[in-house]
């Protein structure tokens, strides 16, 4: 067969041919730019960011307390350091308060004769008149020490001869000294309770004998307040018993010292008044204490104010409750990635809380979207609020969460960069 002869010019034929050939190479070109480029972005574009999942609870609160109250009388608790922990019993009426009576002489003496820290005070030189004092009121059926005509005592101890046995002829001898006479006292008194506005609260004597000498349960809470911020008071009411010249050795009519923590403050017996007590305690609660400033007025018998305060400040003591909202560890969270790595958010460290009662305790997270990391990196934080105050632990990575490599992000390149 004759062969074919291409009749197109040789000039057009290797147009054709290069034509065709730079086609095929610029395709191919193409390609690997288009393949260089998805690898290179794939390499270099941002995983997906992975927000935590949390679980906690927003409020947590304990049982609420049931206090034991005495079945007499009037009563009131509170702790100072607590907002919202303090109640009421009974009448807040004006009544009879025997010699608690002498905190609030005290008070009044320290206010004229103030003592400062460990200080002794001035010298107190006791008299005849001292003596005579101390014959009335064994006459009158009051509480008293011995007095030595001639013995003189400092402030410190006159307060001691006070306030521990209850001694009434030391109260008196103690106006005198520091007013001049008991009329003065009684005047300086009750403009000073007025002043602080206790209001409920009036002297007509410095020792509690007269039944005229009154007060509320609210305003004892306020002058125990005040004892318990002297440092001479505070440190004499905790004493069980101190050695003094002319009186001897003298116990403290309190004998619930030690009890629950219990460190003062004063007793008080007559008929009208029955029997009372304005005490304090540092009651412990965990691994803390809790200072308690309480009063129970009106007992029928001593016993009977002794259980009563027991049962009220072990109800006191129950209704605190150490609260470890959360601990070094503890996991708050759980990240999950698209390319399969997951890892807890825990907490750094641990946090307590003395709580009253049911008091709520609050909790927030605040956590931030994860793409990879390192054990330890911190991703949020844990705010927990009691009674406006704050504590806050930071929340970190319990294991690394790796990049998803080189395969995962060939094989998913929608899931980049979302």
């Amino acid at each position: 067969m004759p062969q074919q002869v291409s009749t197109d010019p040789p000039r057009r034929v290797s147009r054709k041919v290069y034509r065709r050939r730079r086609i095929v190479v610029f395709s191919l070109l193409t390609a690997i730019l288009v393949a260089f480029v998805y690898v290179v972005g794939s390499l270099v574009a941002p995983v997906p960011a992975t927000a935590a999942v949390t679980a906690h609870d927003k409020t947590l609160t304990q049982p609420a307390v049931q206090l034991a109250w005495p079945g007499y009388g009037s009563s009131a608790i509170v702790a100072p350091d607590y907002p919202g922990a303090a109640a009421s019993h009974g009448s807040d009426a004006s009544v009879p308060i025997a010699s608690i009576t002498k905190t609030i002489t005290a008070l009044v003496v320290l206010e004229k004769k103030p003592l400062n820290g460990d200080e002794q005070g001035p010298t107190i030189s006791f008299t005849q008149k001292d003596v005579d004092i101390w014959n009335q009121v064994i006459g009158a059926g009051g509480s008293w020490a011995p007095v030595v005509a001639g013995t003189s005592m400092t402030e410190k101890q006159a307060l001691e001869a006070m306030l521990l046995p209850s001694a009434n002829n030391y109260a008196i001898s103690l106006a005198n000294w520091a007013y001049g006479s008991t009329a003065a006292f009684e005047k300086a008194a009750n403009g000073w309770l007025a002043q602080k506005g206790f209001t409920g609260t009036k002297l007509v004597t410095p020792d509690g004998l007269d039944p005229g000498n009154v007060s509320t349960t609210k305003d004892l809470i306020g002058i125990g307040k005040l004892v318990l911020a002297s440092p001479a008071l505070s440190s004499i009411v905790s004493q069980k018993n101190a050695n003094l010249p002319g009186a001897g050795s003298q116990d403290n009519t309190n004998t619930l010292l030690g009890f629950e923590g219990m460190d003062g403050i004063k007793t008080g017996n007559t008929d009208e008044a029955g029997n009372c007590l304005l005490f304090s305690a540092q009651v412990p609660v965990g691994t803390t204490k809790v200072r308690v400033i309480g009063v129970v007025l009106g007992a029928p018998t001593h016993d009977d104010m002794w259980a009563g305060v027991k049962a009220l400040l072990s109800s006191v003591q129950g209704g605190f409750h150490q609260v470890t909202p959360v601990e070094k560890g503890q996991v708050f969270g759980t990240y999950t990635t698209a390319w399969g790595a997951a890892s807890t958010l825990i907490a750094t460290e641990t946090k307590s809380f003395v709580v009253w009662s049911d008091t709520p305790i609050q909790v927030d997270l605040q956590t931030r979207p994860l793409s990879s990391g390192f054990t330890g990196d911190i991703l949020g934080q844990g705010t927990f609020t009691l009674n406006g105050k704050t504590a806050t632990v930071p929340l970190a990575l319990a294991k690394d969460v790796p990049d998803p490599g080189f395969g995962w992000r060939l094989a998913h390149p929608g899931g980049l960069g979302t």
